[in-house]
Parts: C-alpha cells; structure tokens; sequence
C-alpha cells in the first residue's frame, strides 16, 4: 500500500495544480453556471436568454430587456405595462435619502455620489431586513428606478438646480432625459438612449457583475451588492471608457489632427480608448447601433463635428494597426449630442447595467454557494522567526 501522502507533499501538490490552472486576470476562466448572457467572442455575438442583441433592438425596447433578463422570457403587453407603471412609480428619490444628496460636496465625481447614494438608500428601503425572494423581486425594481432618478437629481443638485419631478412617462430613457434636462425629449432622443441602454443592459461576467455575485453570495443584502458593481464600474479599465473618448475626441479637436495625434498615441505606446475587447476578436456587435444613432442625431442637430471625428479617428486606428472600435467609441458622440455631460457618461453606463447586476443577483442567490478562489501562492514558505530585538 502507498504511503499516505504528507501535509507538505499534499500543499505541493495543490500548489502545482493552481499554477497549471491559473491565469492572470481570470481571463477566460469559467466560474460558473448562468442562463442570463452568452457571448460569442469569435462571431461577435451577444444574446440575452436566448435572444439575439440584433432582434432585442430591432424590435424591443429597454423595459422588455429588463422584463427578460429578470425573468427568463419576453413579456405579455400586460405585464410589460405592470413593469413600467411600478418603475415610473417608484422614480422619486425618498425625502431622507434626498437629505443625505444635499450634504455631498458640489464637486464630487458623480460615480461616487451614486456609490454613495445607492448605499444609503438601502437604509429608507421600506422593506429594509426582509430578504426574501419576494421582497428581493420588488426591491430591484426600486434599484432601477431610483438610479437615473438619482444620477439626474445629484446632477442638478451639483449644478445649483433642483431636482426635477415626473409629471408623465415617457419610459425609463425619456423620463431620465426629463429629469437631467428638464427638456421634454424628442423620439429620437428617446429611441438613441433606449437602445443604448439595452446594448449596455448585460455583458455576462465583467468585472461589476462579477463583484455584484461575489457579495452578494456572502447573503449580505442587494444595497451591498450593487454598491460594489458600481465602485467597480467606476474604474477606468471598466466603465469610463465612453468619458475617456470624448476626451480624446475633444483634445484632439480638428480633423486636421487627427493623424497627427495618432501617430503620437502609438509612438508614445498610449492606449487609444474605445478600440479592442477583452472578449470580441472580430468587432463588437453593439457598435455598429450606437455609430449610426450619434450620426442621426448629429444631423437632426445640425451638429456633425463630433461623429466625424471619431470616424476620422476610427480610419486613422485601423491604418496603423488591426484595431476594432468597442460600444463605448460611438457611445461617446451619441451621449453628447444627447445633452448628456461627459462626467455622467459612466453613471448612465450603470443606470443601464442595474438591470444585469441586479438579474445576476437574483440568480446568485436563487442556487446560492459562497464564492471563494484560491490564490497561486508565490511567497516564501519555511522563514525563522526572529525576535525583534536581534532584527
């Protein structure tokens, strides 16, 4: 009979596998099971539950993308109408939360007033500790309605404006519109923001759907879970990439310097924002929206500067290298000509993906089992101790 293996030879042993499997970033790694999101990297294709992105923007709009992603299938007319009268319902900032809005300094970046708000308002949930399913499924509702009524709200606060109230529903984008600009938007607009708010609704396990199921598998309360997707979302290498852009398309500033800037940012080996994928290899399939809404809207305002530009820019990427553009590089002119200030760019990123967060945590928690990785351990192992007077 084979000895028994020792403590040492086992902690090897496991050693030896966790480099084997091990890859920086987790890239490509799978972690589990979910019916909520495919991507397809090779074919650039993304579904929802089954459901082409193509089909869901042709013919869905953002409250039946919701409706899908919660729930495993399209709505009846019925239950699509329930969802948008308990979202438009349900979009007023409470008054106590409103009072803590008030005291965060004008100046703060608005990722983390909605940080900041977000976990706040877990405090004047109306059904604060009850956990349970049912509770669960009307609370993230609350969670997608009260987001763009927050980021619109903190926003104008910031401005030295007050907070708008509903009076109408024009749908989750066009009451956001209303709310941050107090404009009643055209159905343009409206049409623009709610397909980008679809093609931003999920993107499997990214790096704020990933933390959201992290914390929430600890059982700890929704609040908690997507206050960590969002300070993960704020990170540049995630959700700023549409703000970086136009800020690039804004220094760059003219058509004449486009080449010029390019040939800099490569030489200087800068990485030029919106361009490349984690996980598509062949373009990403949501772009190609968002590039043809930011040129109409730019021609109905009379205003084509912006999407020029980054046409100009995407031409002069490509020569010098086989780069494909991401959501975010159009996301960025369309944003713009929406009213939308570059800093809320990545707020409205979130106002979107509440919708993936929150239907993940509900997965999560439906077949719930603690997440918890092991490390590829590189550090020494047998030092002696050494009293710390003989140091």
């Amino acid at each position: 009979m084979a000895a028994a293996p020792t403590n040492a030879s086992a902690r090897r042993r496991g050693r030896d596998m966790a480099k084997e499997t091990f890859k920086a970033g987790l890239e490509d790694v799978i972690v589990g099971n979910s019916s909520i999101c495919f991507i397809d990297g090779e074919k650039s294709r993304l579904v929802y539950r089954g459901y082409d992105i193509h089909d869901l923007v042709e013919h869905a709009t953002f409250e039946e993308v919701v409706y899908l992603l919660w729930n495993d299938a399209l709505p009846t007319r019925a239950q699509l109408d329930e969802l948008r009268r308990d979202v438009f319902a349900q979009m007023r900032i409470p008054e106590g939360l409103m009072t803590v809005m008030r005291a965060f300094p004008r100046d703060a970046h608005p990722m983390d007033t909605l940080r900041s708000a977000i976990s706040a308002a877990g405090m004047f949930d109306p059904e604060a500790g009850d956990n349970s399913p049912e509770a669960n499924r009307r609370r993230v509702v609350r969670l997608l309605a009260l987001t763009p009524a927050i980021v619109a709200g903190q926003y104008r606060l910031s401005q030295g404006l007050e907070p708008l109230e509903l009076e109408e529903d024009r749908g989750l984008a066009g009451n956001f519109l209303y709310l941050l600009t107090g404009k009643v938007p055209d159905d343009l607009s409206i049409r623009a923001l709610d397909v980008a708010l679809m093609l931003h609704a999920d993107h499997e396990l990214n790096a704020s759907t990933f933390s959201a199921r992290v914390t929430v598998a600890t059982l700890t309360d929704i609040y908690s879970a997507v206050t960590s997707a969002i300070g993960t979302l704020k990170g540049p290498l995630h959700g700023g990439a549409n703000e970086a852009v136009m800020k690039a398309l804004q220094e760059i500033g003219t058509m004449d310097r486009v080449e010029s800037w390019v040939a800099e940012a490569f030489a200087a080996k800068r990485r030029i924002p919106g361009f490349g994928h984690r996980v598509y290899r062949t373009g990403d399939p949501r772009g190609a929206y968002m590039h043809k809404l930011s040129r109409q809207l730019g021609e109905k305002l009379g205003d084509t500067r912006w999407v020029d530009l980054s046409e100009a820019l995407e031409k002069a990427v490509q020569a010098h290298r086989d780069l494909h553009t991401n959501v975010d590089f159009y996301s960025a002119s369309c944003y713009h000509y929406l009213g939308i200030p570059t800093e809320l760019f990545t707020p409205v990123f979130a106002i979107s993906r509440m919708s993936g967060w929150t239907a993940h945590i509900l997965e999560q928690l439906s077949d719930n089992r603690l997440i918890r990785p092991r490390a590829n351990y590189t550090g020494p192992e047998s030092l002696r101790f050494v009293p710390i007077d003989e140091r």
